[in-house]
C-alpha cells in the first residue's frame, strides 16, 4: 500500500467513507496481487473499434444496468443481458444502421455517484446513501449502508464471474460467419479499486484491468483531480461524461490531457446535455475544439440529462425526451461534419416499467408498477428497440 493511494480520496470526489482504513489497506493489497480481469489486447481491439466509429465506419452500442447487483452475476442473468445487447445491435444494423461495436454496462458497474451523501427516510432517519454494491447495500438500515472495504473483493469476484460467462458465450459463437465480441465497460469511480487493478500492458504502458472501457463521470471530470489523472495514466480506451455544466474550455483541456497523441479510439466524449440543451451546448463545445473534435468518438447518453420525478415521487424518463436528445446530438455533429459514434443507454433485459413514453405521463400519481432498478430508471426492451430504430433512421 502506497501513501499516494491513501491520499486519493482527498483529491477525488464521490469517494466512500470506508468503515475501516486498516481493512481497506488489506483489501487493496489483496487486489494488487490478483490476476487481471481483462487483457490489454482486448482493450486495444476495442480502441480500434471505437476509432472506426469515430470515422463513421461503425456505431458503438453500450447498454445495460444503471447499477449492477452482485446477485445478477449468475450465468443465466449474464447470458440474458448479453443476448439482449446483441439482439438490440443486430436489429439496429438490420434497420439501416452501421455495423455495431457491442459493449455492456456490465462486469464492474457496481458503484454510483450520488447527488447527496445521505438520504432521509419517511420516519426522519438519516442514512448514508446507497452507492452501489461495491460500497454498501440498498436496504434502508444503518448496517446495510455502512461502506465495507470487503465489498471491493466481492466486486472483483463477481466481475470475474460475469466476464468468464461473457467470454464463454463469445467463444461458443466463434463458429458463426461474423462473431461479435461483448466488451465490458463501467464508470471508474472507486479510484482505490481501479488503481489496485492496474497492470502492465503488452506495449509497456499500464492499463486498467478492471474493464475494457473505463469512463469518468460528469461529477468527477475536474482536470486537476485524480479521476482524470488516473484516466490519463492508463492505456485503455477511456470516456468522459460531458454534461450541460461543462465549459468548452474544460472540455478542450480534457481532450488534450486524455488524448495527447490524438489517437482515434482512445477518447470518447459521452454527451449528456438534456433534450433542450443538447444543440446549443454541444455546438459551443465543437466550436471550441475545432479540428481536435475529429479525434474524439462522440457518444450520446440521452438518459441522464432527461431524468425527471413523476407524480408518485419516482425517478423516471420519457422516451420522447430521449429521442429528442439523440436527434439534437446527430444534428449538431452533422453540422460540423462529424460522425455520431454511438449511444450509451441504461436498459433492462426484461419488461420493466421504469420509463414512460411521453413527458405527459410523468404527471400521474400512480406509481410505476415494475420499478426494479437499484438506482436510475432503465428502458424496457421494447422502449430500447424504439430508441434504436429511431436512431437508425436518423443515420
Amino acid at each position: 500500500m502506497t501513501a499516494t493511494r491513501l491520499l486519493l480520496p482527498a483529491r477525488a470526489r464521490q469517494q466512500p467513507e470506508w468503515a475501516s482504513l486498516d481493512e481497506l489497506k488489506d483489501v487493496l493489497l489483496s487486489l494488487e496481487h490478483k490476476p487481471p480481469l481483462v487483457d490489454a489486447t482486448a482493450c486495444a481491439d476495442l480502441a480500434t473499434g471505437l476509432g472506426r466509429a469515430a470515422r463513421g465506419e461503425a456505431f458503438v452500442l453500450q447498454a445495460g444496468e444503471c447499477a449492477e447487483r452482485f446477485a445478477d452475476a449468475s450465468p443465466d442473468v449474464v447470458l440474458a443481458k448479453a443476448d439482449e445487447l446483441h439482439a438490440l445491435a443486430d436489429e439496429f444494423t438490420a434497420a439501416g444502421g452501421p455495423p455495431t461495436v457491442r459493449m455492456g454496462r456490465i462486469a464492474g458497474q457496481y458503484a454510483k455517484p450520488r447527488s447527496n451523501p445521505t438520504e432521509t427516510l419517511p420516519d426522519g432517519t438519516e442514512l448514508p446513501v446507497y452507492r452501489g454494491d461495491a460500497v454498501n447495500a440498498p436496504e434502508p438500515t444503518k448496517a446495510a449502508r455502512t461502506a465495507l472495504p470487503s465489498r471491493l473483493l466481492l466486486a472483483y469476484r463477481h466481475a470475474g464471474t460475469t466476464l468468464s460467462t461473457l467470454l464463454e458465450r463469445d467463444l461458443g459463437l466463434a463458429g458463426r460467419a461474423a462473431p461479435q465480441r461483448t466488451y465490458a465497460g463501467h464508470e471508474a469511480l472507486l479510484l482505490e479499486y481501479e488503481q489496485a487493478l492496474v497492470r502492465p500492458g503488452t506495449d509497456g504502458r499500464a492499463y486498467g484491468s478492471s474493464g475494457h472501457f473505463l469512463w469518468i463521470g460528469d461529477r468527477t471530470r475536474q482536470p486537476d483531480h485524480q479521476h482524470v489523472q488516473f484516466a490519463a495514466s492508463i492505456g485503455n480506451p477511456v470516456g468522459v461524461k460531458i454534461g450541460p455544466g461543462a465549459s468548452p474550455e474544460d472540455v478542450r483541456t480534457l481532450v488534450r490531457m486524455l488524448d495527447a497523441r490524438r489517437h482515434p479510439g482512445r477518447l470518447s466524449l459521452i454527451v449528456r446535455m438534456g433534450r433542450d440543451r443538447i444543440v446549443p451546448k454541444l455546438t459551443s463545445v465543437l466550436r471550441a475544439l475545432g479540428d481536435e473534435a475529429s479525434d474524439v468518438a462522440w457518444i450520446c447518453d440521452p438518459m441522464h440529462g432527461n431524468t425527471r420525478v413523476n407524480g408518485a415521487g419516482q425517478k423516471s424518463r420519457a422516451v420522447e425526451d430521449v429521442t429528442r436528445e439523440i436527434e439534437g446530438f446527430v444534428t449538431a455533429l452533422h453540422a460540423h461534419g462529424l460522425h455520431p459514434a454511438g449511444l450509451m443507454l441504461e436498459t433492462a433485459h426484461h419488461p420493466v416499467t421504469e420509463c414512460v413514453g411521453s413527458a405527459a405521463e410523468l404527471a400521474s400519481a400512480t406509481p410505476l408498477p415494475r420499478y426494479e432498478s437499484a438506482c436510475d430508471p432503465r428502458l424496457s426492451p421494447r422502449q430500447a428497440r424504439e430508441v434504436l430504430a429511431f436512431t437508425a433512421a436518423l443515420l
